[in-house]
């Protein structure tokens, strides 16, 4: 799994700013990242009213003045001792072109957005950018918590699960994160006509999951057998169980990977992983995808 070393930071010049920079500035620090882009897209360099208010002695042209601004404010939040070095990109056209653009020259492993809850702004709209980004996404929302000492994984024993997982190993290694995992199993349709009740049939899926639990972790080599919770998914709805799970074993992160390994499945997410993203929570979500694989294929496809 490649590391965390250089990230991108989208910035709206609102007040979720403040929020995306402290906790960039202390996972930064977590992951030992070696580079932070801040990236700001206009839709043109005019400056708005409300930051000629704000700062009325400006009188750069806007390009330079969104810069000194966004310098400010990096200042101002940036809230650890950790130094890596920092800049300023701003951009101007549609935001999302100009990251997705922006994550492949710069090589980007990591984009840090908002989720925002209450604050002024949409912003980008994180489902639509984390499906098409080929680099991991980190979603933060407004009222996160800054620390990171427990980390949960939902896994279904599948490739993108691996993926998951490594990543939640890695953390753990720099962080002491606690890292454990969940599984939601369901009752398979049809099941009474195996003449067994509900109870009976969701025991059977436990004790399948319980099984390839374990398969799981030797196909993995993982030297050792971590907590796995194991959730009866009884209203087909396995993103509730997800989210849920995280809030009541009060998680500090939850890492999900991207459908598949390979191919144009690395790209896109599964339903749980777009479900679980739209979830108005304070939990901060990792989407892992796997950069390189990502990459290689999409030369490919244009190379037909």
């Amino acid at each position: 799994m490649y590391q965390l070393k250089r990230l991108l930071v989208a910035l709206d010049l609102t007040e979720m700013d403040e929020v995306l920079i402290k906790y960039t500035s202390f996972f930064a620090k977590k992951v030992k990242a070696e580079k932070v882009y801040f990236f700001h897209i206009a839709h043109d360099f005019k400056l708005p009213q409300e930051l000629k208010t704000k700062y009325p002695d400006l009188l750069a042209p806007a390009d330079e003045s969104l810069e000194v601004i966004i310098n400010d404010l990096i200042t101002e939040n940036w809230d650890s001792e950790y130094a890596c070095e920092r800049s300023v990109e701003l951009k101007e056209g549609s935001p999302i072109d100009q990251l997705l653009k922006w994550v492949d020259n710069k090589d980007i492993d990591l984009v840090v957005m908002g989720r925002k809850q209450s604050l002024k702004g949409k912003g980008i709209v994180p489902q639509k950018f984390t499906n098409l980004a080929h680099a991991s996404v980190l979603l933060v929302p407004e009222h996160t918590k800054f620390k990171l000492e427990k980390v949960i994984v939902p896994i279904d024993f599948s490739g993108h699960s691996k993926l998951a997982v490594d990543q939640a190993l890695r953390l753990s290694e720099t962080t002491n994160a606690k890292v454990s995992f969940v599984n939601v199993y369901t009752v398979p349709t049809g099941y009474h006509k195996t003449g067994k009740s509900y109870e009976d049939f969701a025991e059977i899926m436990q004790k399948h999951a319980n099984n390839d639990y374990v398969e799981f972790l030797k196909e993995s080599e993982l030297k050792e057998k971590l907590d796995c919770a194991f959730v009866l998914d009884d209203d087909h709805s396995p993103s509730d169980k997800i989210f849920y799970y995280a809030e009541e074993q009060k998680a500090d992160l939850i890492i999900m990977g991207s459908k598949g390994r390979t191919g144009i499945a690395s790209i896109l997410l599964g339903s749980v992983t777009t479900k679980v993203i739209s979830y108005d929570t304070s939990i901060p979500l990792l989407v892992v995808k796997n950069k390189d694989e990502n990459m290689g294929f999409l030369k490919a496809l244009l190379n037909i």
